[in-house]
């Protein structure tokens, strides 16, 4: 084989390997309208097309109608339809984003009926496709995708072409209906309808606003160089569907524009063979719907089609979902009573066309209910009472959750059409003596069920109860104490009642019928002394009966039971009593009369009884006191002012102190002592008698002395010093020069020196005694 031959070989299998990558739509414009309507869009013997017209491009660049294959690319539609606002075989991809903004001829003008449907009037280049047809069944419906170059950059935000696939009956003039609308609305599909979030651009230096995402559930996506189709982006496929009347003969338009821009084309794909006409027996009765049929309903299937020219056979799926004909079932309508999945074939006689019509159909399950009565109190036995007819609502629909109650009623065509409901069912008063009501009840999906409430009034009687005492522990002897209902009231109450009632508490008898303002179980009376309350015996959601109950607070207040203490001084013995007559006494050490007897300090008490079994109790603190003994004295001297003395003592007592056995202080320590002799002694405040006498000296020397013979102050000596221990005084003058030195039996110096006076002046001293204490100091020798 030659070099050429392999290498024409290579570029042939890259090219073809290449071409099968990148499969894209083929497009055929040379297909007449009415194959377009009748072989490609329809292809069905049950639809009766005629009059089949089609415009489109004006010029000889190529026509905008066309016929189209997926050619095995993934474009979601094997075969259809296209209609552009260019030429058709531009439809062709890969998307070329270099070309796409478009083809523009201004010769080619737009369409009045699409400017009205979509609320333009400058619409261009229009493509329309157009026929009438006749209806043989009760809908009809095709898929399409529409696709755009607008799909790029800020457009979606501001610009779209329009297309739509506009409906009326034939030669009529009414207005067109345009099936090409988001679903469950009349918002026409488009660029600027469904697209994601735009994001904000700046073209030639301006800022071009983004926009939010609008029905971006409905957009399938950006195209890309691989794409099947030239166009930016495209729809999910999408369905246009309506509702006809069998035998009337309708004009289909479908149409497509572009905007005034005459730039970025845009097309609309119709799947091929889609457009059927079928029996709509509209959507499935289903739980996932939300609209399952009701336990017992007859659901009508109505196909609506004339039973003289039609026949028709009715199937319903096996447990095997296979369609099992129902015997007996040839009428135009048949009645659903049991859940499955439902088809009907309507063969029009004397052709082949047999029109389908299927549904599934679910049955929600029966709603259980139950009738009750309700027992219910009476607090003047007119048999007129208030009921609370929510307390019913668990019972008429056996507790099961997903029941909803939806109202009570005074007669069952009110609770059936759901009008006038009893408007405070919380606070109902019966009309007459076991009166009936109804109550509504739901599942999720509104299907319903009565049931009936008798009201009747309780036989029952409590019997009448004593009072239920206590003793006001406050305190404040106002009267006003807590009971524990439960606890003081209940058992006294349930004696001699069947079990497993319940009992409640309130206020008034009113409260109680009606059961608000439920007391709590610790109840404080807020009427001192003597307070009514009422019972209320529940069996469930019925009453049993009231009872009122009187609740008693004694109070108890004697005189003199303020805590007391007593002091009690050493080998000495206190009585503690109370005034006596009470019902019973308890001391602390066991004792039961109202006195004792005690010998040693601590705490007592007494507890005392009265006739109502109330109880008070009295505190004593008996303290040990005894006469102090004092062991000695801390003395600072020689410090002028700042003298003192510290009194040192033992005991167990509250003691005074004094250095005179007439003045008395709290505190042991005395300041600013002159000097002298004192004797000290404790006195115990409670009574305990005197501590002994102590001496104490408080010693200071003279800072000055006179000797000039007046026989004032004519010696220098220290008073009391005597009375001291041993010591020796020596006297210096102020060059440290001895002047003079004295023990205990020295007067004192009288200012000489060797027989002649010394000079004024300053003169120091020291005081040395024989335990070693010392202290010294200076004063003044004046003439």
């Amino acid at each position: 084989m030659s070099c050429f031959r392999v290498l024409g070989l290579i570029f042939t299998l890259c090219f073809f390997c290449n071409k099968i990558k990148a499969q894209n739509i083929v497009v055929d414009p040379t297909k007449t309208p009415v194959e377009l309507v009748k072989n490609v869009l329809i292809n069905s013997s049950c639809i009766d097309t005629e009059t089949v017209n089609a415009t489109g491009n004006p010029t000889a660049t190529g026509q905008s109608y066309a016929a189209f294959s997926s050619a095995g690319s993934t474009f979601p539609f094997a075969n259809g339809v296209v209609l552009t606002t260019s030429p058709s075989k531009n439809a062709e991809g890969p998307f070329n984003q270099a070309t796409s903004v478009g083809v523009k001829i201004e010769s080619w003008a737009g369409d009045v009926d699409l400017n009205k449907a979509i609320n333009t009037t400058s619409s261009t280049q229009a493509t329309v496709l157009e026929f009438d047809f006749t209806a043989l069944t009760n809908s009809l419906s095709f898929n399409y995708i529409f696709a755009s170059n607008e799909y790029q950059s800020y457009y979606p935000c501001l610009y779209s072409d329009g297309f739509a696939f506009l409906i009326k009956e034939s030669g009529s003039t009414e207005e067109y209906k345009n099936l090409a609308v988001l679903p469950n609305s009349t918002t026409a599909v488009s660029a600027t309808t469904v697209h994601p979030k735009i994001e904000s651009v700046i073209v030639s230096g301006s800022v071009k606003d983004g926009c939010d995402a609008s029905n971006e559930n409905y957009f399938n996506g950006y195209n890309t160089a691989t794409s099947p189709i030239n166009y930016a982006g495209q729809t999910v496929v999408m369905n246009a569907h309506t509702a006809v009347v069998p035998g009337k003969k309708y004009h289909l338009k479908l149409v497509i524009a572009d905007d005034d821009t005459r730039k970025y084309n845009s097309a609309v794909f119709i799947e091929g063979g889609s457009f059927v006409t079928n029996i709509n027996f509209g959507e499935n009765k289903t739980v996932a719907n939300n609209s399952a049929l009701c336990f017992g309903e007859n659901y009508l299937l109505d196909t609506k089609l004339d039973p003289a020219i039609y026949t028709f056979k009715w199937f319903k799926k096996d447990s095997s979902n296979n369609y099992v004909q129902i015997a007996g079932a040839t009428g135009s309508s048949y009645s659903v009573t049991a859940t499955g999945t439902y088809k009907v074939e309507a063969n029009l006689s004397s052709t082949t066309c047999i029109n389908i019509g299927e549904i599934t159909i679910e049955y929600m399950p029966e709603i259980a209910s139950s009738d009750t009565t309700f027992l219910q109190c009476d607090d003047n036995s007119d048999g007129i009472t208030i009921f609370d007819l929510t307390k019913a609502t668990n019972i008429v629909k056996n507790n099961v959750s997903q029941i909803s109650l939806q109202g009570f009623y005074e007669s069952l065509a009110n609770a059936q059409s759901k009008t006038n409901p009893i408007a405070n069912p919380q606070h109902y008063t019966n009309k007459t003596p076991n009166q009936i009501v109804f109550a509504r009840i739901e599942n999720s999906i509104n299907c319903y069920k009565t049931a009936q409430i008798t009201l009747q009034i309780s036989n029952h009687v409590i019997p009448n109860q004593a009072p239920i005492a206590t003793c006001d522990e406050d305190v404040l002897q106002d009267g006003l104490y807590q009971f524990d209902l439960n606890l003081q009231v209940t058992p006294q109450i349930m004696s001699g009642l069947p079990s497993g009632l319940v009992i409640e508490y309130y206020l008034t008898a009113s409260d109680a019928v009606q059961t608000v303002n439920k007391l709590p179980n610790i109840f404080k009376n807020n009427i001192p002394y003597l307070q009514t309350i009422y019972a209320r015996a529940v069996n469930g959601s019925d009453c049993y009966d009231i009872v009122p109950i009187e609740l008693v607070v004694n109070t108890f207040d004697p005189a003199n039971f303020e805590d007391e203490k007593v002091f009690l001084c050493k080998g000495d013995q206190e009585t503690l009593e109370v005034a006596s007559g009470f019902k019973s006494y308890l001391w602390s050490n066991g004792s039961t009369s109202n006195s004792i007897l005690v010998t040693a300090g601590g705490d007592y008490s007494v507890t005392v009884t009265n006739g109502d079994d109330c109880q008070k109790t009295k505190k004593f603190n008996v303290i040990s006191s005894e006469p102090a003994v004092i062991t000695g004295a801390q003395v600072k001297d020689f410090s002028g002012i700042d003298n003192s003395i510290l009194v040192e003592y033992t005991g167990n007592g509250d003691y005074e102190f004094s250095l005179n056995n007439s003045d008395f202080q709290n505190s042991a320590l005395f300041s600013s002592v002159v000097p002298g002799v004192y004797r000290a002694v404790a006195r115990d405040k409670n009574g305990c008698g005197l501590s002994n006498s102590f001496l104490i000296y408080v010693l200071d020397y003279p800072r000055f002395f006179t000797p000039n013979g007046d026989n004032y102050n004519d010696l220098w000596a220290i008073k009391n010093i005597d009375q001291m221990p041993d010591y020796t005084i020596s006297i210096f003058d102020r060059y440290g020069k001895l002047i003079k030195q004295m023990n205990q039996n020295s007067a004192g110096w009288n200012g000489f020196f060797n027989g002649q006076q010394v000079p004024a002046g300053d003169y120091w001293f020291t005081l040395l005694f024989i335990d070693g204490k010392s202290t010294r100091g200076h004063f003044s020798l004046k003439r």
